[in-house]
């Protein structure tokens, strides 16, 4: 509470002091003289209402980070996928996964019925982000935001207006920017979202008045469930099953866009059956085939619109599948 004051008292003066700068207050600004950072504070401004110096403090004292540009550039998602699942398919996690289950029993299936979102893929995003709040990064946001948007110019535009959602929600929810950890990529809390995704689809689930991401395991299951129901979570429809492929062209049935799905009719004619012959799954289904390599070689699921869902948290078919064995493997405890 008290830097929450302290943050509003200096908000305070940068608004009323009309041409005096709190940056001269402040501490540099890495960014500061970057080609880019005047264009980013005028829309930061324009976008949120918020004064020159309120951008300005809110920047005050923040670091270009060198390291975030060569993590981005090596991310998990390009081992193979016998490698990427041990990062989360461990039996320490399912174990702190299970305990989280029983912990929060009565908010899980609160959630479930509210949203129509399974436990089980909540409890696999809360494992794989952070497993269950242990690990929720210890990058300063704001310093990864602005490391991103004004030096990785692939997607600078999108980490730009990060950094301005982190600046704006930093005001109303009184907390100082340098104070708000996360992913080297900028996302935050036990649920790891976006800071322009917590105003959106953050819910207050313990009902104490305030959306905390950061600290409350209850807020974080509601709000996951909140974000994939906005998303088209479909109730009580399947995720993915396991398949065979009998043939000898696999590029023709694996999926190029997940968003533009197949009749099972269709791939079933071509080869693709459930590896449990008990599914039974329609030919008018609309899914499609994803391939991973696993040590012995490829494995393939034939997936539904939900784990298309699920890639809106993370587009790497790796994570949704990852996160989808993990919680369907605490669930079955």
């Amino acid at each position: 509470m008290l830097n929450r004051n302290f943050y509003k008292k200096l908000t305070h003066i940068g608004i009323v002091v009309g041409s005096l700068s709190l940056t001269s207050f402040c501490q540099a600004n890495d960014f500061q003289s970057h080609p880019a950072y005047a264009a980013f504070k005028q829309n930061t401004m324009q976008t949120y209402g918020l004064s020159e110096s309120q951008v300005d403090w809110a920047m005050q004292g923040s670091k270009n980070l060198p390291n975030i540009i060569n993590i981005m550039n090596r991310p998990g998602e390009s081992k193979p996928w016998y490698q990427y699942k041990t990062n989360f398919l461990a039996e320490s996690t399912i174990q702190r996964g299970v305990r989280f289950k029983n912990q929060y029993a009565d908010t899980l299936n609160r959630a479930e019925q509210q949203f129509g979102v399974p436990q089980s893929v909540i409890l696999g995003i809360l494992g794989v982000e952070t497993g269950y709040g242990s690990n929720k990064g210890n990058f300063i946001t704001r310093d990864a935001l602005a490391t991103l948007g004004f030096g990785y110019e692939r997607r600078a535009q999108y980490f730009q207006d990060e950094l301005a959602a982190l600046i704006a929600w930093s005001y109303k929810d009184g907390v100082p920017t340098n104070s708000v950890v996360g992913s080297y990529a900028g996302a935050v809390g036990y649920p790891q979202f976006m800071p322009s995704n917590i105003p959106k689809f953050g819910v207050d689930y313990d009902g104490n008045g305030h959306v905390d991401l950061r600290n409350s395991a209850v807020d974080a299951i509601g709000s996951i469930a909140n974000y994939l129901a906005n998303y088209g979570w479909q109730r009580n429809q399947p995720i993915a099953f396991a398949a065979r492929y009998s043939g000898n062209n696999p590029d023709s049935i694996i999926a190029k866009d997940l968003n533009q799905p197949t009749p099972y009719g269709v791939l079933k004619a071509q080869g693709v059956t459930p590896m449990n012959p008990l599914v039974k799954i329609d030919d008018l289904d609309l899914v499609n085939v994803i391939q991973l390599q696993d040590s012995y070689g490829p494995i393939y699921y034939i997936t539904y619109p939900n784990f298309q869902v699920i890639t809106t948290y993370n587009k790497s078919r790796m994570y949704a599948t990852a996160l989808w064995l993990l919680g369907t493997e605490i669930t079955s405890r």
